[in-house]
């Protein structure tokens, strides 16, 4: 006996199979094995992309706000690293500080 691995969708997929579940024109059997997915796969899908649906619209557009402190915290960090290996570099190399 062999033991089968699952099938993993990427979003891009289940969002086709959800939204043609949703226009309605074929019945979840039908869509199944168009996809190739179980039915309660397809139904399951249309679920999650109706109750996710209002919250896809409501970011707003426009600049978004950068956390500066956050940024500078990194920058500073990243500068604070690259001295010690340059300090260490320097050391091994036998160059004088």
């Amino acid at each position: 006996m062999s033991e089968r691995s699952r099938k993993s969708f990427t979003s891009h997929h289940k969002a086709k199979v959800a939204l043609e579940a949703i226009r309605g024109t074929k019945t979840a059997n039908e869509l199944a094995q168009e996809f190739a997915v179980h039915p309660t796969q397809v139904g399951q899908w249309k679920k999650e992309l109706i109750a996710q649906a209002p919250t896809i619209f409501d970011t707003k557009r426009g600049p978004k706000v950068d956390d500066s402190s956050a940024t500078s915290d990194r920058l500073y960090s990243e500068i604070g690293r690259l001295k010690m290996e340059l300090d260490w570099l320097k050391k091994k190399s036998g160059m004088a500080l």
